[in-house]
């Protein structure tokens, strides 16, 4: 039997990795087409009943499948989660050495997003965010991200053949800028057309302020969406939120947003979770238009899934905090607060489940 550390996951595979594979074992390069799409956007998990080429086939059970040489990542569903909306999901998944993380389906009017974990645990210690109150395990693999949207495919086409996904998030477990190479790979996979096929326009990197990682996604120009976790207008009230702020501070980070933004011409999204009495006051709002001063920038209000002792903001002070920015010509809107009756903020479903373990 092959050991793990021979096998290999057909989801850390882009196209022309996959290709190399089969043109390597003696399979014509033209029918990873095939395989790629009952493997990416059919999301099949059983390929005995895919009709395939009879080359191809025999090199599938040959060569895929549990003790084989390659694999797919297997995700075991340790709890799955409704909201009473009926709009949201969320799911709790084993990976195969034993960490669990979390992946939500949230469903909007005609079109459906996953917001997908892409670290085990979180290095970056938001004092307000279950998965920083954890503490960092380790970085996921490109398959590992990928395993998550096909799983979250494969519920939605339960619910409705005729649905697919058409947004996603990074903002699950973990700091998707300090697994970057994985994160980069993983979307390579996931907006190829020929499989999942979700446009990178439709595909949002969420950071709480990886300087570096800013920079080097915009010396890439990577068409990605940046989501740049604010949540403090200066250092003090943004540092006392954000232990990353020690590393790099408020004004580096708004520096390399500058940066980002010169270089991509791409609008950057900062994401504000509003607490109530810490960072929604009249004072703040106008620290905040001064700081944002320049860039294209369009501000998202979360209220807070409350956590770990905080709260989130009441809705009179948030408006009033929204109306501030918009007077001063920045677009604001509230991101719809889903799935607090599922534990949806990233990292809670697993701190609930962990006293029962």
């Amino acid at each position: 039997m092959t050991s793990l550390a021979t096998t290999s996951s057909l989801y850390d595979l882009d196209f022309d990795g996959l290709q190399t594979r089969l043109v390597a074992d003696g399979i014509l390069a033209h029918h990873t087409k095939a395989f790629w799409r009952a493997l990416q956007r059919d999301a099949l998990t059983d390929f005995s009943t895919k009709p395939f080429s009879p080359p191809l086939e025999k090199w599938i059970q040959k060569n895929v499948g549990s003790g084989k040489i390659y694999q797919i990542d297997p995700l075991h569903q340790v709890d799955e989660i409704h909201s009473t909306d009926g709009l949201t999901r969320k799911f709790l998944l084993r990976l195969q050495d034993g960490q669990v993380i979390e992946t939500v389906l949230m469903g909007y009017d005609h079109r459906h997003t996953v917001c997908v974990s892409t670290q085990a645990g979180c290095a970056m210690g938001c004092v307000f965010c279950a998965t920083g109150q954890m503490g960092f395990v380790r970085h996921l693999r490109p398959g590992e991200i990928v395993a998550q949207v096909l799983h979250a495919q494969r519920v939605l086409r339960q619910m409705d053949p005729r649905r697919r996904l058409r947004n996603l998030v990074l903002m699950g477990m973990g700091e998707p800028l300090h697994n970057y190479e994985a994160v980069i790979h993983a979307l390579g996979i996931i907006s190829d057309v020929r499989g999942i096929g979700i446009g990178p326009s439709k595909i949002a990197i969420s950071t709480v302020g990886v300087v570096p990682s800013i920079l080097r996604l915009a010396a890439e120009n990577q068409p990605y969406r940046l989501a740049v976790s604010l949540h403090g207008s200066n250092e003090e009230e943004r540092s006392a939120l954000v232990p990353a702020s020690k590393k790099w501070s408020l004004a580096e980070l708004i520096s390399a947003c500058r940066k980002y933004g010169e270089l991509t011409q791409n609008r950057i999204f900062f994401e504000w979770t509003l607490i109530d009495g810490q960072n929604d006051s009249h004072e703040t709002a106008l620290r905040l238009i001064k700081l944002l001063e320049g860039i294209d920038a369009h501000i998202n209000l979360i209220p807070l899934n409350p956590t770990g002792g905080y709260h989130g903001a009441a809705s009179e002070r948030g408006h009033a905090f929204q109306r501030i920015l918009r007077e001063a010509g920045f677009p604001c809107t509230f991101r719809q607060r889903r799935g607090i009756d599922v534990a949806a903020g990233c990292g809670m479903l697993k701190a609930e489940k962990r006293p029962r373990a």
